[in-house]
C-alpha cells in the first residue's frame, strides 16, 4: 500500500511529499523545492530507498532542489508535462527573482501526459494534466488510498494563482471540475501549500469552485 509524508520546505512552506510502497520501501519525492538535507534525513529515518523524483510543475518553490537532488543521487526526474519547459529553463532566473538558493535547470527523464501512470514499488498512481496555474501542471492520483497530490491547482478554500506567464483562471477551473472532481468527493488532496482537504468539501465551500 502507498504511504506518504508531507514536509513543508523553503521559505514558501511548499508541501513536498515523500511517497513510498510499504512492501518494497521504494520511495519517490514529489516537488523537492529545497531543504534537501531535511528531506533526505526523513527518508533515512523511515528506512526508505529513494528511486525517483516526480514533478507537478516547475515553479521555484516546487522545483528548486530537483536538479541538485537528481544529480546527487542519480535519480530520474518524472514530469511535469512538456508545456512547463520554459519554466524549467527559467529556474536560475526564478531563484534570483525570489531570493532562493541558485537552482539549475534540468531535463526531465520522462515528460508526462494526461492518462499516464507512475509507479513506485508495487504502487501505481494515475497522472492527470491540469493546466491553468502553469500550462504543464500535472496531478498524481492514488485511487488505492484515496489521495491526490495536486500541487498548486487547488487549495483548502482557494485555487492556484493564475497571474504568472501562461496562467489562466478559466483553464484552471476547467481542470479542477473536469479532472479532479471525477476522482470522487471522498478523495483527500494534498495541496502545494497549506492543509489537506477533500474534493467534496471544496465543491461545497470553496469560493472559486463551490457548487461546480
Amino acid at each position: 500500500m502507498l504511504r506518504y509524508l508531507t514536509i513543508p520546505v523553503t521559505a514558501f512552506q511548499q508541501n513536498c511529499s515523500i511517497v513510498w510502497c510499504d512492501e518494497t520501501l521504494q520511495a519517490a519525492v514529489i516537488d523537492p523545492g529545497g531543504d534537501l538535507d531535511l528531506l533526505l534525513a526523513e527518508i533515512r529515518r523511515h528506512g526508505l530507498t529513494l528511486t525517483q523524483i516526480w514533478q507537478t510543475h516547475a515553479h521555484i518553490d516546487h522545483a528548486g532542489g530537483t536538479a541538485e537532488l537528481a544529480h546527487k543521487l542519480k535519480l530520474p526526474i518524472i514530469g511535469p508535462h512538456r508545456a512547463d519547459q520554459f519554466w524549467i529553463e527559467g529556474l536560475p532566473e526564478q531563484s534570483k527573482m525570489f531570493g532562493f538558493p541558485h537552482a539549475d535547470a534540468f531535463t526531465p527523464t520522462r515528460w508526462l501526459v494526461d492518462g499516464d501512470t507512475v509507479t513506485v514499488g508495487h504502487c501505481t498512481l494515475q497522472v492527470r494534466h491540469c493546466p491553468g496555474h502553469t500550462p504543464g501542471h500535472v496531478v498524481f492520483h492514488s485511487p488505492e488510498i484515496g489521495r491526490a497530490f495536486v500541487g498548486d491547482v487547488l487549495f483548502a478554500g482557494s485555487i492556484g494563482r493564475t497571474d504568472f506567464p501562461q496562467g489562466d483562471q478559466g483553464t484552471l477551473i476547467a481542470s479542477i471540475v473536469q479532472r479532479l472532481w471525477p476522482m470522487g468527493d471522498a478523495t483527500v488532496f494534498i495541496p502545494g501549500h497549506g492543509p489537506e482537504s477533500t474534493f467534496g468539501r471544496e465543491r461545497q465551500n470553496n469560493p472559486y469552485v463551490g457548487g461546480t
